[in-house]
């Protein structure tokens, strides 16, 4: 997993709630085995025509989205199943950051689809409503929208505002590290042989 850096990339906001594992890949697309190759299948409900050619009244589909890498949602982004293809999907993509937004006690993303996200290199920011609000009315317009991300601040700044946001310490540092979960436990390497070890021995002795 590669270490996330502070970078500047254009913004594809697409506005729309619950957009669920399902609408970010179908299950058709299901049948791999491989863990590549999913990019072009992100949203291609709604990013293809029945006959294959892309749809352009979709967003990733207009010019000022080209090459986005922050994608934004409104609230309970990747609910639906646990499938993990759907943050592949996203990552593949190109995107390395989503933002949606919490409303009331609707959360910003689903609890599996925000987990899997971080084992996967991709940051996920919630906001608040108004401030997710503000990104959409930016959007709005006919040229690209740019954001810089910040992890290690723990700050986004897009069209000019800047937005704070908080993240789990633990989720943070294995982010900027590029640690996945196993990386992470590999780092108490010789703590878990040490106690393989008295555990082994113990077992002999009894």
């Amino acid at each position: 997993m590669k270490k996330f850096e502070t970078f500047t990339g254009t913004v594809c906001a697409v506005d729309r709630a619950n957009i669920d594992t399902d609408a970010l890949i179908p299950k058709e697309y299901l049948k791999s085995i491989q863990r590549t190759g999913f990019g072009h299948a992100l949203f291609s409900d709604w990013r293809y025509n029945a006959d294959g050619t892309d749809n352009p009244e979709f967003i990733m589909n207009q010019p000022k989205t080209q090459g986005a890498s922050v994608l934004i949602g409104r609230t309970n982004f990747g609910c639906g199943s646990s499938r993990e293809h759907a943050v592949w999907a996203v990552a593949q993509q190109g995107f390395k950051v989503v933002i949606a937004p919490t409303e009331g006690e609707i959360p910003g993303f689903a609890d599996i689809f925000r987990n899997n996200c971080s084992k996967n290199g991709v940051l996920t920011v919630q906001l608040s409503s108004e401030q997710v609000d503000q990104i959409f009315e930016k959007a709005e317009a006919d040229t690209p929208l740019e954001a810089t991300v910040n992890l290690e601040e723990q700050k986004v700044i897009i069209g000019g505002a800047e937005f704070a946001f908080e993240i789990d310490p633990a989720v943070k540092k294995k982010l900027l590290l590029g640690m996945d979960d196993i990386a992470a436990t590999l780092l108490f390497e010789s703590d878990i042989s040490d106690f393989e070890n008295t555990h082994d021995m113990q077992f002999m002795l009894t």
